[in-house]
């Protein structure tokens, strides 16, 4: 049923909050799935999955196995855990959002209008940390082997994108909680069609066994609940033993049968089509401009398929921001097709609308696909056109799904035409973070008051300061924004492109 999307999504961004509000620059990873929380044992082996591209975060897939499991002897190590008090968290957010689109999109002779508001209240009541003894498992761990021929060990070298760690602490509820939704909205539409859907999410503690609340209850957090967790990722060799990577900035993998056993090490920065592996521990503007220009052929892909594609797909992604549930299915499918798999939709059987949604985005993708190949028949050289067409969808969906809700709820509400103006703010923000007031282009944010200001909140959303001088438009971003100014550059250049 769609409601348990609701409950998945409900229970992951009150986790998600907490981590960005506790340990924001930490190691700590939100649990996104309930179903997660028995898994997550000291000890419990994660897999980590590299991503396509470097400014993508890493995604942790708990498994149903512990070290233990998976090491030669029948010996297994019993780890030592330390129960101490974390803290008592309680945190209030909100959000007021206003959007208007006039002259339809994309010609669809659409006019649409909205108000929301949205807050979120998270009470997880007093909450304890669990962390393995490290130095005894360095102790245990001594002369210790993986079983290489173990069904999980063997699925996870062949892969080569996956690497295991280890559960090294957590974060546990201590009493029951409870997560409820009310939606707030606002929508004037000529033709019926819903511009967002902002939602008011509240996380409450049960502190004398009676749940207080002014909303539906959508969902019961037992105690005991694990919310947050942090991992020590492990070193292979190919004989089976390991190495524990204590350091912060240090990565597992697998070593690999090549030239002076080189380790085949998954960090998750990953090249694809031409993109650079380096961190992104600050993006400077110079990063952006740099990174912008590698991808320039994805973006020109998208602006040379046809208009009636480049249309329908921009509508469908306006569409798809605005529910996350829907852009993680979207981004998982590509993901799969990227790989020379078929997307496995069966997930959503229960969930009509974004099944339908998805599919539909597939399968405009798949036609160009194919126009793409039947248009290179007999052509051997170069990258192959059908692969750059379904690159540079899977590029503009990577991003927009690593831009936060807010960014995208504002980013939702724009025409094409208003995205060709915050196209040529990017370019300014890449360039150096100066342009003139006078350029043509930015007209519909120099003479629309409201114009600007949604520039403003969707560069603020994505830690990028605008600055409005007598002459000038300054854009900037500060040494910690890491790789939300990024995203946000490739996302709007992606749309514009579309919108052409």
């Amino acid at each position: 049923m769609k409601w348990n999307q609701d409950l998945i999504e409900m229970f992951a961004k009150a986790t998600s909050n907490f981590v960005k509000q506790i340990d924001p620059e930490g190691c700590l990873i939100p649990v996104s799935r309930l179903n997660d929380s028995d898994k997550l044992v000291p000890l419990s082996l994660i897999i980590r999955r590299k991503r396509f591209w470097f400014w993508q975060r890493p995604k942790y897939l708990p498994s149903d196995f512990t070290l233990s499991d998976v090491l030669l002897g029948n010996k297994p190590i019993n780890p030592v855990v330390v129960e101490t008090d974390f803290l008592k968290y309680a945190g209030t957010f909100r959000d007021t959002v206003s959007a208007k689109v006039d002259e339809g999109i994309a010609q669809s002779g659409l006019s649409l209008e909205g108000k929301g508001s949205s807050k979120l209240q998270s009470s997880f009541g007093n909450l304890r940390k669990q962390e393995v003894d490290v130095q005894k498992l360095l102790h245990d761990s001594k002369d210790r082997a993986l079983n290489m021929e173990h069904c999980l060990v063997h699925q996870t070298l062949e892969k080569r994108n996956e690497v295991f760690g280890i559960l090294k602490e957590k974060i546990v509820t201590t009493q029951q909680c409870s997560v409820t939704e009310e939606v707030q909205e606002q929508v004037d539409c000529a033709a019926g069609f819903g511009l967002f859907s902002n939602k008011r999410i509240k996380v409450s503690v049960n502190e004398n066994g009676n749940v207080q609340q002014d909303s539906n209850v959508a969902l019961e957090i037992p105690p005991q609940t694990v919310i947050a967790y942090s991992v020590i990722e492990l070193e292979i060799r190919r004989s089976g033993q390991y190495e524990l990577c204590l350091q912060p900035d240090t990565f597992g993998g697998f070593e690999v049968d090549s030239p002076r056993g080189a380790k085949d090490a998954v960090d998750g920065l990953v090249t694809v089509s031409g993109v650079e592996q380096h961190p992104v521990s600050g993006v400077e503007t110079a990063v952006i401009q740099n990174e912008l220009e590698k991808l320039r052929a994805h973006f020109q892909q998208l602006a040379d398929l046809p208009a009636a594609t480049r249309s329908t797909l921009l509508q469908l992604l306006i569409t798809i921001m605005l529910d996350r549930a829907t852009l993680t299915a979207l981004e998982s499918a590509l993901d799969q097709l990227s790989l020379g798999g078929t997307p496995d939709l069966s997930e959503l059987e229960d969930l009509p609308s974004v099944k339908q949604t998805v599919q539909a985005f597939l399968d405009l993708v798949l036609q160009s696909k194919q126009a793409g190949q039947n248009q290179s028949d007999g052509q051997s050289s170069g990258p192959h056109p059908s692969s750059l067409v379904l690159n540079a969808n899977h590029l503009l969906v990577s991003a927009m799904a690593e831009m936060t809700d807010d960014a995208l709820i504002h980013l939702g509400s724009c025409s094409p035409q208003f995205l060709q103006a915050l196209q040529q703010l990017v370019h300014c923000l890449a360039a150096g973070g100066e342009v003139s007031l006078q350029d043509p282009a930015l007209s519909q944010l120099v003479e629309d008051e409201k114009g600007y200001k949604s520039a403003e909140q969707l560069f603020s959303c994505s830690r990028v300061t605008l600055q409005r001088e007598a002459s000038t438009l300054r854009a900037g971003t500060g040494s910690q924004t890491k790789r939300l100014p990024l995203v946000m550059c490739i996302t709007v250049r992606g749309l514009a492109s579309l919108g052409t």
